[in-house]
């Protein structure tokens, strides 16, 4: 090897080595989004299509109980920042709202960003 090459060959190893660890992560969106409108409008009562359009399908099908609707989001973003958890379970009896369970739903839900970065 020429000694000229020697400092090029170095650099473009240095160059590949600390690049590497700059690889974007691209962020992770699961579930339903529930828009902090559509939360405050759902109301018991509601009959199912109307808590269908207003929230979309649910994103755990009702496998054990039918009177039960579970809508998750969960928002992976920042690499080093905890994930973004949201939950909001609706409860049915004859086919109409009977009860929201909003607990994983803070009062200051705004929506989240999905940009990573």
């Amino acid at each position: 090897m020429r000694p000229s090459t020697l400092p090029a060959l170095l650099l473009v190893a240095a160059s590949l080595l600390f690049g590497s660890g700059c690889v974007y992560r691209m962020a992770i969106q699961q579930g339903n989004f529930l828009d902090p409108d559509q939360v405050t409008s759902l109301e018991t009562g509601m009959t199912r299509s109307q808590v269908m359009f207003l929230l979309g399908t649910p994103m755990v099908p009702p496998a054990f109980d039918n009177d039960r609707w579970d809508y998750y989001y969960y928002l992976k973003g920042k690499p080093l920042k905890s994930p973004v958890t949201r939950r909001l379970i609706v409860f049915f009896e004859n086919d109409k709202v009977s009860r929201i369970d909003r607990t994983q739903m803070p009062d200051d839900y705004a929506p989240v960003s999905t940009n990573p970065g």
